[in-house]
């Protein structure tokens, strides 16, 4: 854990930019990028010009940080993740996490797209993270501790944030936006689940399912972040039989989705 120096990555993004000192970060899903252009852009750094950064390979992620103001408030936003499936280590792909806290982050949001286990959940809805199941086989807090993070057995019964999951709920009644709530069950992927897969993550409480998220979030609970996860909802894993399902089409359903997952972000942000 102690490997990847993220003092020296975060010093050399601070010369960058101006010493510029985000108070949220933001990591952006597949196909939900589009968050950027409401981000009044004062720097954007790509991944291969910063040191120890890793590149993401995974179509429709952009591969910068973007830094700015967003509904009066400094924010830097991760356009574009780091997947467990693309080969990377654990410590890899919660790197940026870490990164942020350094820069003097207090508050995460994290958007994903995912598969519905509810059968109540259908394509095209967005839902706020209540809780997770990490099926993921390894975990970013094994190894040494770097206690100036944060202590050895981090509690994680507040993981995602009770205030700003309320915060969310009024949020979204205001603009009339319906938003769900769920446990998001994390996989490792690449492949999309069997129809058997699909049916064993809704037994054990599951209500959703993807490939990312869970360990940005352990590691945001590491290190006293609060934080604020999302999911657009792109297809459905309880039909019988099971109805295939592209990436083409998981991006469509994101990109169509996504203006009201930004809706809702950019007016929890102005509150914050």
């Amino acid at each position: 854990m102690l490997a990847m120096d993220y003092k020296l990555t975060g010093d050399f993004i601070l010369l960058e930019t101006n010493h510029f000192k985000p108070e949220i970060g933001i990591i952006l899903g597949t196909g939900l990028g589009g968050l950027v252009k409401e981000i009044e852009i004062a720097f954007e750094l790509s991944y291969d010009k910063i040191p120890n950064f890793p590149l993401s390979t995974v179509e429709s992620h952009s591969g910068k940080l973007i830094f700015g103001m967003l509904s009066g408030k400094k924010v830097v936003a991760m356009q574009g993740r780091f997947h467990f499936y693309e080969g990377y280590s654990m410590e890899e792909v919660v790197f940026p996490v870490r990164v942020f806290k350094y820069l003097g982050i207090s508050k995460l949001f994290i958007s994903n797209a995912c598969g519905a286990l509810n059968p109540s959940f259908k394509a095209g809805s967005i839902m706020a993270i209540s809780d997770h199941i990490n099926l993921l086989p390894s975990n970013p807090l094994i190894g040494k501790n770097d206690y100036e993070l944060g202590v050895r057995f981090p509690d994680m019964s507040n993981a995602y944030n009770k205030n700003l999951i309320s915060l969310a709920q009024s949020t979204a009644e205001k603009f009339g936006i319906h938003l769900l709530k769920g446990v998001y069950v994390a996989v490792s992927g690449p492949n999309l689940e069997t129809s058997a897969e699909y049916k064993f993550l809704r037994i054990i409480g599951g209500d959703v399912v993807g490939m990312s998220t869970v360990p940005e979030v352990i590691a945001a609970a590491h290190c006293s972040l609060e934080v604020f996860a999302i999911s657009v909802i792109t297809d459905e894993g309880y039909h019988i039989p099971l109805e295939s399902v592209s990436v083409e089409q998981v991006i469509k359903v994101a990109m169509e989705t996504e203006p009201k997952m930004t809706k809702l972000i950019v007016e929890m942000i102005r509150e914050v």
